[in-house]
């Protein structure tokens, strides 16, 4: 068998991974990119493994004819754990 590079080492490795993908919404006030980073945050105190998230949709609450906050639907994609 030839040797392997170290790219195609950790290629390998991530191809060896279960994910798992749950769909959550994150919000704030302060714009899609806080929405985004506060839904990634939250899933992170419950879930681990945590690699990739997909945005899905994008939608917002208003108040009073005004913005009131963003709504960020999102994918999270975490590693299952190895038996």
């Amino acid at each position: 068998m030839a040797p392997q590079s170290a790219g195609q080492d950790e290629e390998a490795t991530l191809v060896d991974h279960i994910y798992r993908v749950t769909e959550i919404v994150g919000t704030s006030s302060d714009g899609l990119e806080a929405a985004i980073r506060n839904g990634v945050a939250r899933a992170a105190r419950t879930l681990h493994n945590l690699d990739w998230f997909e945005v899905t949709e994008i939608r917002g609450h208003l108040a009073d004819g005004q913005v009131g906050h963003f709504q960020v639907g999102l994918k999270v994609g975490f590693r299952l754990d190895d038996e």
